[in-house]
């Protein structure tokens, strides 16, 4: 028999372009490092004001950074993400608390479907730079990721529940219980222990921990030829 997978939790908004980042590594890497996956919608707003952290854009010089560094990051981890026009706007004004509730919702209801809609959600607003605060936004992610129209929209009539609304608040609160300032983070479960690591650029710090392989942001598929 193998070895029983270890649990890794990912807390993340998909307002964070790392998070995005993560969360595409980590995919790639759930079956090679027999790792049980488990995906936390959170919201980073909330994790901001608990923490006092603000966001490293409002900083012109993090911002100019920030925009460079993801150019190298797209072309390094083969990943589609491109600034969005206006930033500010995006991040500050619009925020994700509807498609946050959603993916909340997703989780609850249909939980298989939970890594194809965040994927949707990410490639609207870090790919594409498309809306993802209105509900037809947030409706054409959900069909785009493989939900019916009728699936999708009897989802999003229960983001205003107070059970999706409470799980929300319970993921978030959980994120700064382990000492999260910011997102993503990944918890990972370890001998009966839980190590939190920050953003995207750790992985090999949890191959480590995991006693597993390294084998760069886009591992070999199994079974492909060389």
């Amino acid at each position: 028999m193998g070895t029983m997978p270890r649990t890794l939790e990912l807390f993340y908004d998909v307002l964070s372009p790392y998070s995005w980042l993560g969360f595409e590594i980590l995919c790639r890497y759930q079956h090679l490092w027999n790792v049980d996956l488990r995906l936390r919608p959170s919201l980073i707003a909330g994790i901001m004001k608990d923490s006092g952290n603000k966001p490293p854009a409002l900083l012109p010089r993090k911002k100019q950074y920030l925009t460079q560094d993801l150019i190298y990051l797209r072309e390094h981890l083969q990943i589609p993400i491109h600034f969005p026009k206006d930033f500010l706007s995006v991040i500050l004004e619009k925020g994700s608390l509807s498609a946050m509730r959603f993916l909340t919702a997703v989780q609850l209801e249909c939980p298989e479907m939970l890594e194809k809609v965040s994927r949707e959600l990410w490639m609207r607003v870090w790919s594409r730079d498309e809306d993802i605060t209105e509900p037809q936004s947030i409706l054409a992610a959900a069909e785009k990721a493989g939900m019916s129209a009728e699936q999708a929209q009897r989802i999003l009539g229960k983001i205003s529940t107070s059970e999706v609304k409470n799980q929300l608040k319970k993921t978030t609160e959980a994120a700064c219980k382990y000492g999260a300032f910011g997102l993503p983070i990944t918890v990972a479960h370890v001998n009966n222990k839980a190590h939190m690591l920050f953003g995207s650029d750790r992985m090999e710090l949890l191959a480590h921990l995991l006693g597993e392989k390294w084998m760069g942001p886009v591992p070999p598929v199994p079974g492909a030829k060389l």
